[in-house]
């Protein structure tokens, strides 16, 4: 290995050390600051259970159902899960 190979190699090494000390006192002096979204699941709101389906008005299935309900009972018609219990029975799944 000759004189200018080697001396490149100390430079390299000398700026990557140089990088990671600023990299960590930049880091030190921000904090540990998080951002985080709020959370804005629907199962964890209140009001969303205690509201009445927006489709209430339009659907006599959804009448008397919660916004929530009403979520769960879409998600359940496009899985194809069963909605009665004739239906559960006729699926082999009823008791």
């Amino acid at each position: 290995m000759n004189k200018r190979n080697l001396n490149k190699m100390i430079f390299a090494g000398t700026a990557f050390a140089g990088g990671i000390v600023l990299f960590n006192s930049i880091r030190k002096k921000s904090g540990k600051k998080v951002w985080v979204y709020e959370d804005n699941d629907m199962r964890n709101s209140v009001t969303v259970d205690q509201e009445e389906s927006v489709n209430a008005d339009v659907d006599d299935a959804e009448k008397g159902l919660s916004q929530l309900d009403s979520a769960f009972r879409s998600e359940w018609q496009a899985n194809g899960f069963p909605q009665t219990h004739r239906e559960l029975k006729e699926h082999g799944t009823g008791r």
